[in-house]
């Protein structure tokens, strides 16, 4: 995790860029063209792809001959969806303007978005890139402006509608007016729908403020003639080639939305008291019926939005909103009626918008939708319309990632076939009873210009990767992250190893549990599920290796769970091993959580990953730290009081140390980190080093020295700051002592260096107390075969780095053969390396004589590495969140890299 110190007062943040600015024109050396160059190279990142469901969507659109589906956001983001893998991105340049309003130029690769600004804009797709060709403003573009604040609200663009000839797009405003916007210069039309005309043949009650324009909507088959709804209810049925209003008609209800029947004859309205009404255009006034309150006679929501499409023998209904507000005003519902049939759709967040996808072949008579497409504040989600139970169907792209919040990841590639097969298998399987068998995805627009995945053109060997995302509730979910598009594969699930009354209910919710005489007759729809019953299910960690098909799983609970890739369901009894972190600490009190309560007895697990033992560690603290060597059958997992060596082909615990401090044994891991580090006062000194001398510098140090500070402190060189220093461990105390000898020798020369020739300045570093809070937490663990001992024989090794800046370093003895399932594998600690400035410990790795890292387990017997280079000395690479470290192995000499002051990020 990447940490930020900034500053607290904004003006301190402009100084320190202005200072910095000045330094960097000014006194600063310049790098040289060529290393901009390769600057350029090396960090030319640039956005290609964007994963998961946008933050805040706030429109939706659907272009019904391209088949295109386009989505707006509140940071003013445009992104259209087609086939999976055809997707443009957009991005408005005010990103404070959220998107209101989509609207498709249908098969023109056209759209027009609507801000909260009131401006809009005309967006292309052009050679596979979204470009805004054009922008025009409401406010300001007509003959009379407007300067008045009441005046301008006016002018808010409230209802939009294009017409059938795409020559212009109506644009309803607040004060009642209609205006024309020519599609093919992207300027206003000089005709103007004023209210006041349309209202001349209106009752009396309507003519005094019929309020905002609600709704526009062209008839069918009647281009001229477009039906404007008003806000208190009034629609008028306007005639523009006359112009004048043909037909009015009056609803008591405050107006929501319109909608037309295919024929052109009859339309819908729905109204804010949870009602909706029919009405024949011909007869004026009032409704055909009485409007209908599905869901009264009680007081009821507003209906947001009502659709009516004509099917073969029934007509379907299809609205959002209208529950009882009484008993069911925090649902998010829409109800779809058809016939006999009667559903509304349960579901978790916010509805947005949605459409149907219909058959648009002229030869049809009727629109007979095949899919319900909603857009959800969190998820899209598509109802199979063709299928007998409409049943939800299988997003292949804008799946939610934080269905249940994200806790951590792991990302894997080349995964073998084989692993992918079965992993791909088991997920059909999880979602048979949830989703539809339809396969073809309804929204296939576009056209992919590289060879697809599995087809005759594409590589033989495809690059197959995998994303795995824990989550709060306990799950572990598999991705396909190999092409433009996530797409779930499978999800394992860790609370069925658990029991207990929060537990209990997990996966109850759905279709099956639904009672049939329920009123209304709810159906839960939708993966958003943003509650977890039981916090401690939340996984923290998360390991795969892809070449035996081997799953370890971490939780908030001290859990750790081993799992082997099953093609077939099994019943099978799992075995739970305690392993006590704090065993030699008497006095330790754990004020946290209860561990979770393994469930008893035999337990059926379906295909796929299916546990084999389950780790439980005490105290059942959060494990900070994961790591698992397939090969050796060797798991360590990490948390804030020490960590723990499991040996799972045994299911037997191996080694456990404790790393809290004897002086503080009252609960580790229930305060915040604390970093006790004065940002402010590091860039200060960096300014005074770059302003002066080397020994005005050394000056300057001495006067704001840390009343902490020692004879010691005053005698180290600044150079010499932040050496490792080893703890004594038996055989390796001399290779300790060289190293911070060899360390002295080099340490840089006192002399003065004028501000120009010196290089980027060092951040300045200090040292943290030995009993900072939480310094005892495991931040990494990691598994290698190296030299440690002596350069002539590679020993098993596992590295521990602390919070606190401290490296262990443990050597293993694994037997070979058959008696590795016989005999046990020992442990001890071989060396302790301390960072003097104590920073956290973030990663650990091991380079072979090449500079290569070490490769992964089972690799190079799968042939996909090579043998590490044993001709010369590795070298570890200690990473803490402020340096560097290279230590040559088995000698302990640091070669230290320090980041620059200008580098006011943390590693993380």
């Amino acid at each position: 995790m990447r940490h930020t110190i900034l500053p607290s007062s904004p003006t301190f943040t402009v100084r320190v860029r202005v200072v910095m600015l000045k330094f960097i024109r000014g006194k600063g050396q310049q790098p040289s063209v060529e290393r901009q160059k390769l600057q350029k190279e090396l960090f030319a990142f640039r956005k290609t792809v964007q994963h998961g469901f946008p933050n805040k969507p706030t429109a939706l659109a659907w272009d019904p001959a391209l088949r295109l589906l386009a989505l707006g956001t509140a940071t003013g983001a445009i992104k259209i969806f087609g086939k999976p893998g055809v997707e443009f991105y957009g991005q408005h340049s005010n990103h404070d303007s959220a998107v209101t309003r989509l609207i498709f130029l249908p098969n023109e690769g056209r759209v027009v978005s609507l801000c909260d600004d009131n401006s809009l804009h005309l967006w292309e797709v052009n050679e596979g890139l979204m470009e805004e060709v054009k922008t025009q403003a409401l406010e300001g573009n007509f003959t009379v402006l407007l300067s008045s604040l009441f005046d301008s609200r006016l002018k808010k663009i409230s209802a939009v509608c294009l017409e059938s000839a795409r020559q212009h797009l109506l644009l309803g405003t607040e004060g009642g007016n209609i205006y024309l916007l020519n599609l093919r210069t992207f300027e206003m039309s000089d005709t103007i729908i004023y209210q006041d005309v349309v209202m001349q043949n209106v009752p009396e009650d309507y003519k005094i403020n019929p309020g905002a324009v609600e709704a526009i909507a062209e008839q069918p088959g009647n281009p001229d003639k477009i039906l404007i709804g008003y806000n208190r209810g009034l629609m008028v049925l306007w005639d523009r080639r006359t112009p004048g209003a043909e037909q009015t008609y009056i609803s008591t209800q405050q107006l929501e939305s319109v909608c037309w029947h295919r024929s052109g004859t009859r339309f819908s309205s729905s109204h804010n008291d949870g009602s909706y009404a029919f009405w024949d255009v011909n007869v004026g006034e009032r409704p055909t019926e009485e409007p209908t309150t599905l869901y009264g006679p009680f007081p009821c929501k507003a209906v947001t939005k009502f659709l009516w499409r004509q099917g073969d023998k029934d007509d379907y209904y299809i609205f959002a909103g209208g529950m009882p507000r009484a008993s069911y005003s925090d649902r998010h519902t829409i109800t779809v009626q058809h016939g006999k049939k009667h559903v509304v759709f349960d579901f978790t967040s916010k509805v947005i918008d949605f459409f149907t996808i219909t058959d648009l072949s002229e030869e049809r008579e009727i629109d007979e939708p095949e899919a319900l497409i909603v857009l959800l504040e969190e998820e899209l989600v598509a109802i199979d319309l063709l299928s007998e139970d409409w049943r939800m169907m299988c997003l292949p792209y804008l799946v939610s990632l934080h269905a249940s919040a994200v806790t951590c990841s792991q990302h894997v590639s080349n995964v073998p076939q084989d692993l992918w097969e079965a992993i791909t298998a088991a997920g059909k399987l999880q979602t048979r009873d949830l989703y539809s068998e339809r396969q073809d995805w309804p929204i296939n627009g576009g056209k992919i210009l590289v060879p697809e995945r599995g087809s005759a053109d594409a590589d033989t060997t495809p690059q197959r990767e995998l994303l795995l995302t824990g989550h709060e509730d306990g799950t572990v979910r598999f991705w396909d992250a190999s092409g433009v598009a996530l797409t779930p594969l499978y999800k394992f699930g860790s609370a069925q190893l658990f029991s207990g009354e929060e537990i209990a209910g997990e996966g109850s919710n759905g279709g099956a549990d639904e009672d049939e005489e329920e009123w209304p007759p709810f159906r839960k729809v939708g993966t958003f599920d943003p509650y977890s019953d039981d916090p401690r299910l939340a996984v923290k960690k998360v390991a795969l290796c892809p070449l035996n098909g081997t799953l370890v799983v971490a939780g908030t609970a001290g859990s750790v769970i081993v799992a082997k890739i099953g093609s077939s369901p099994v019943d099978s009894e799992v075995k739970v091993v305690t392993m006590n972190i704090v065993l030699d600490r008497d006095g330790f009190v754990w004020k946290g959580h209860d561990q979770l309560t393994p469930r008893a007895g035999t337990l059926s697990l379906e295909a796929g990953f299916q546990p084999t033992v389950v780790l439980q560690l005490h105290p059942p603290a959060a494990v900070t730290a994961l790591a698992f060597h397939s090969e050796w059958g060797l798991v360590a997992a990490g948390t804030a009081h020490g960590l723990a060596f499991f040996d799972y082909v045994r299911q037997k615990g191996m080694f456990a140390k404790c790393t809290l401090n004897p002086n503080d044994l009252s609960g580790a891991g229930e305060a915040p980190i604390s970093r006790r580090k004065s940002f402010k006062k590091s860039l200060r000194e960096s300014f005074r080093r770059l302003r002066k001398g080397r020994s005005t510098r050394q000056t300057d140090k001495r006067g704001v020295q840390s009343p902490s500070s020692g004879p010691q402190s005053d005698k180290r060189r600044e150079g010499l700051e932040d050496v490792a220093e080893g703890v004594e461990v038996a055989s390796v105390e001399g290779d300790i002592k060289e190293s911070a000898g060899a360390a002295d020798v080099s340490s840089p020369s006192s002399g003065p260096i004028s501000p120009i020739e010196a290089k980027p300045v060092e951040r300045q570093i200090e040292a943290r107390p030995v009993d900072d809070s939480l310094g005892s937490m495991v931040r990494c663990l990691f598994f290698t075969k190296t030299f440690i001992i002596s350069v002539q024989t590679m020993t098993a090794t596992m590295w521990a780095g602390t919070n606190n800046g401290t490296v262990y370093v443990f050597t293993l003895t694994t037997p070979s053969g058959q008696k590795r399932s016989e005999e046990d594998v020992t442990c001890q600690l071989a060396k302790e390396i301390q960072l003097k400035h104590r920073a956290p410990v973030i990663s650990i790795a091991v380079l072979d004589g090449a500079h290569t890292p070490l490769p992964e387990p089972w690799a190079v017997e799968k042939g996909l590495s090579k043998q590490p280079d044993v001709s010369g000395p590795h070298r570890v690479l200690i990473s803490s969140e402020e340096q560097f470290k290279v230590i040559p192995t088995p000698h302990i000499r640091t070669y230290n890299v320090k980041l620059p002051s200008k580098q006011l990020a943390l590693i993380g």
